[in-house]
């Protein structure tokens, strides 16, 4: 009712686009996209109201050498020479192969950081494999539970299904302390990580609540060629508690400006102190 009046037939395609990108936005999912050659229209409201806490530049300040594979980027960070790697996205996944010589590498440090601010999701079979990688125990991991569409009706979903990860007990895991670093762009499956890594006895989730976005997303094509992607499967938690709005840390942390100009990542600095502590 609201968006009918703005469609007529003297307006070109874009600012039809413009219009049919704002209705989408009503849904306030940024899984829910409008795509078409002249931009993607996107939700960010999940993020964009709140501090980033997130510095690639004090981030690399505590960190001796870098290196770079893909989508991580990791190091040692000084003086503690504790292991730490930031995932950018899970869109290429990381690979069996990277996370053993991540183990390799990192082998001497009694603990590990694992940065997944600004994090945007990706692959979400990827994403469990690599929870697979901190499994101690070789019984399968119930993490939570998925739901299908089965209708048109607003309520029309399936039965939940459980959701399990098999851990991999041919291939090295990390079962030293491991602090996970979130925040409010945490999102999509690598939301999904940080939900899996919580059930982890040796995992303690640092920062702030994710961004959510755990609606499993599909797409389909408009008659003219555009697409629409949208939410289709919702996630739950192992309580069966939604975690599409996200997911709080164990424990909240955010960027401090006085460690800032000191060059300092205060939610890195409670995670050495964390790792610290423990060993």
């Amino acid at each position: 009712d609201r968006y009918a009046p703005l469609v007529h037939d003297d307006m070109t395609n874009r600012e039809l686009f413009d219009v049919l990108s704002l209705m989408v936005g009503e849904l306030r999912d940024g899984h829910t996209n409008l795509i078409g050659p002249y931009y993607t229209s996107s939700y960010s409201d999940f993020y964009a109201r709140y501090p980033n806490n997130f510095d690639g530049g004090l981030v690399a300040s505590m960190l001796g050498r870098i290196y770079y594979s893909g989508d991580v980027t990791y190091g040692f960070l000084l003086p503690d020479s504790i292991g730490y790697l930031h995932v950018a996205s899970f869109a290429s996944g990381v690979s069996s192969s990277l996370v053993s010589e991540l183990f390799r590498y990192f082998r001497s440090s009694p603990g590990l950081i694992i940065d997944m601010r600004s994090n945007g999701g990706g692959d979400l079979d990827g994403e469990q494999n690599f929870v697979a990688r901190f499994m101690s125990s070789s019984e399968k991991l119930h993490v939570g539970y998925i739901a299908h569409k089965t209708g048109p009706a607003h309520d029309a979903f399936s039965k939940p299904v459980p959701v399990y990860i098999e851990p991999d007990t041919t291939l090295t895991r990390w079962t030293r302390p491991v602090c996970v670093l979130a925040g409010r762009r945490t999102f999509s499956a690598a939301n999904d990580f940080v939900r899996n890594m919580k059930l982890l006895p040796q995992v303690t989730v640092l920062g702030d609540r994710t961004g959510g976005g755990s609606g499993l997303p599909m797409s389909t094509e408009l008659p003219n060629g555009w697409s629409l992607r949208y939410s289709s499967s919702p996630l739950y938690d192992v309580n069966m508690q939604h975690t599409e709005f996200g997911i709080d840390p164990d424990i909240p942390v955010a960027l401090a400006e006085e460690d800032r100009q000191k060059s300092i990542d205060t939610i890195i600095q409670t995670a050495i102190n964390i790792i610290n502590e423990e060993k």
